[in-house]
């Protein structure tokens, strides 16, 4: 398999989770606190769609989460950028994929103002599907203590005004986080923000 089709495909698992919720998922009760979390472990459960390795997938019961806190949900202010030439974003690999700033997303938390970068992939572009499709990628405070060294993402759609819902509930882990096998983005410095989002998903327990 080349490159391009490896972390296409690979993006385009991680970020299966972002489409509608339904947890019809088999007759097993499914662990989660809202229907995110729910649609969460029933595909981290699924075979077809787990970024697990079989011997952790056997004994995989739920992510670990945050409580779900409406303080972490947000509605941003977008402020598009036309028109940036895409950039090489490096990959945990060492491979890269090609992006550009989609625009910068501005919110307030705890009466401070902070940006980040919205991105926008080359190949999902014309990827049926996942045409609108934007990527979040960020770092914050909780990274190496209670979450991912390695920041988590988030997965949004390109709306339809100026105003764009950041949900951190819904961050998750890159799957490199789960099994090197995968190729995942590195966060851009840029998108650090200096404080804990405590929301989303936690930090992986490998057994």
């Amino acid at each position: 398999m080349n490159f391009k089709v490896k972390l296409t495909s690979t993006l385009l698992l991680s970020i299966v989770f972002l489409g509608a919720i339904n947890c019809n998922s088999g007759k097993r009760r499914v662990i989660g606190e809202t229907e995110w979390q729910k649609k969460m472990n029933a595909d981290f459960k699924d075979a077809t769609k787990s970024p697990l390795k079989k011997k952790d997938r056997e004994i995989f019961s739920s992510l670990d989460f945050f409580k779900h806190d409406s303080a972490f949900i947000f509605n941003a202010n977008l402020v598009k950028t036309p028109n940036t030439p895409f950039f090489e974003m490096p990959t945990s690999s060492g491979d890269i994929t090609k992006e550009r700033v989609y625009g910068i997303l501005n919110f307030t938390y705890k009466n401070k103002t902070y940006k980040l970068e919205v991105y926008q992939g080359e190949e999902l572009m014309t990827t049926s599907g996942y045409e609108d499709y934007l990527f979040l990628p960020f770092y914050d405070d909780t990274n190496g203590e209670t979450t991912y060294g390695g920041g988590r993402y988030i997965g949004l759609k390109i709306p339809d005004g100026s105003t764009i819902k950041i949900d951190f509930n819904e961050a998750y882990n890159p799957y490199c986080a789960y099994n090197e096998k995968f190729s995942c983005p590195i966060v851009p410095q840029n998108n650090y923000l200096a404080f804990k989002v405590l929301a989303g998903v936690k930090a992986y327990k490998k057994h």
